[in-house]
């Protein structure tokens, strides 16, 4: 996820010495190296999974400095994944030009080479030229022969987090989320969603603005952080990225979610005809319109995914960012807009909601099923210094290492409400208006 450069003293110690040992013996392999053994430690601000840091070391060279990435696992938060699974993925990727290089592993993380690039900010996602850099490279990643299975892990994925989250949630909190009913969700959105037509592909379930890198001078993008990666229905993936547009992980309120930013009608058909032609294979509308409907039918999934994660991570992780708000907002979503999107599934009921912080935004205009909660899938989760997308923290500003992000804040982080305990129920009672109304 991006990441911005904090210079701050004695922040050495906070890599451990079996990763220094690694440093330096790259360093020593690099001839421009004035002293391997003064390496410079820059926390980068943003990851919400792991701690980043940039490494550099002054050269005798006209490029001031060497530079390499480490990433620290963050504790407890390998319950979301296997990280021999992300290793293989990392060192696959890397030979076949997809990502940065490993150069090498310790107990608990790993040195990445550092990309020259920019990391993307929210609002380049909606940038017309950029969103075509994007959909052709989804469309590469998602055609890579990748080892392994070749099948759809999403609904195991769900089931394995739902049941961690009843694990760790205290009773309340398992009845306000309505932990109980969820397994029937899961239930409902697989077998609506499930079909020998949908197709596969490795899918990389995190493409935020923050897992993408923009190289200027070529005018390519490269997509980094792989932890969440597996074979997922396409569909899935897309939806999982336009819901990302909702999200600006760099702002006063990193948490709240603007789903009026969920890309228009003749946004996601320029994004889909755009996929689905760039390797030169001619499309029709009809294939074009049933993408799109798919990926109207797998944003409800992602929805969950998310939620369910917030839950979570709201236990094992210590970042300051309100896990819980998040879930909340992904869980209202959910419900709000599964009626009109699957029709006869029929919504949640309106006893068993998950407790939203945010009221639901406007039904929207563009005709199209499911848009009635425009998610703001413009999340501003820039990493500095290709840093991985992992969720940004609430003080994450975007780097100066891949270029200078603007801070791009939205409306709904312009400050924190004085009354934020009334301001909760308010909305509270706002949301499961709107639902039993609908």
């Amino acid at each position: 996820m991006a990441a911005a450069e904090n210079v701050v003293n004695n922040k050495a110690d906070r890599v451990p010495d079996e990763a220094k040992e690694i440093l330096k013996s790259l360093a020593r392999q690099w001839d421009d190296v004035l002293d391997p053994n003064e390496l410079q430690v820059i926390p980068l601000k943003g990851a919400m999974t792991n701690e980043v840091f940039q490494i550099k070391w002054p050269t005798k060279t006209e490029y001031p400095s060497r530079k390499v990435l480490v990433r620290i696992y963050g504790v407890g938060v390998d319950v979301f994944f296997d990280r021999d699974d992300e290793i293989r993925t990392c060192e696959f990727m890397s030979k076949n030009g997809q990502g940065p290089r490993l150069l090498g592993r310790f107990a608990n993380g790993r040195i990445e080479e550092f990309i020259r690039a920019r990391t993307l900010s929210a609002s380049d996602l909606r940038d017309p030229v950029i969103s075509a850099l994007i959909a052709a490279k989804l469309k590469e990643f998602h055609d890579l022969d990748m080892p392994g299975p070749k099948k759809v892990y999403l609904w195991d994925r769900l089931r394995n987090w739902l049941d961690v989250a009843k694990r760790l949630s205290t009773p309340e909190e398992a009845k306000s989320f309505s932990l109980a009913t969820l397994e029937d969700q899961i239930s409902i959105l697989e077998k609506e969603l499930s079909g020998d037509q949908q197709r596969l592909g490795f899918c990389h379930n995190d493409l935020q603005y923050g897992n993408i890198m923009l190289h200027e001078e070529t005018n390519s993008v490269t997509i980094i952080d792989y932890e969440y990666a597996s074979y997922n229905p396409i569909a899935y993936d897309i939806a999982n990225h336009f819901c990302e547009m909702a999200a600006n992980y760099h702002t006063e309120t990193p948490h709240i979610l603007d789903f009026s930013k969920y890309p228009d009608l003749e946004e996601r058909k320029l994004f889909v005809r755009k996929y689905l032609t760039s390797s030169g294979y001619q499309t029709g509308d009809i294939e074009v319109e049933q993408l799109l409907k798919d990926i109207e039918k797998y944003k409800l999934a992602n929805h969950l995914f998310w939620g369910i994660w917030g839950i979570i991570s709201g236990h094992v992780n210590k970042i300051d960012f309100d896990y819980i708000e998040y879930a909340s907002q992904r869980f209202q979503q959910y419900c709000s807009s599964k009626s009109s999107i699957l029709g006869s599934a029929g919504p949640c009921p309106d006893d068993k909601i998950p407790p939203a912080d945010m009221a639901s935004d406007k039904p929207s205009t563009d005709g199209e099923k499911g848009d009635n909660d425009k998610p703001s899938c413009d999340g501003d989760k820039p990493s500095a210094d290709g840093v991985t997308g992992d969720k940004p923290s609430a003080d994450a500003s975007p780097g100066e290492t891949h270029g200078d992000n603007s801070n791009d804040k939205g409306a709904h982080a312009q400050g924190r409400n004085p009354n934020p305990g009334l301001f909760k129920k308010v909305r509270r009672y706002m949301t499961l208006s709107f639902l039993r109304k609908n």
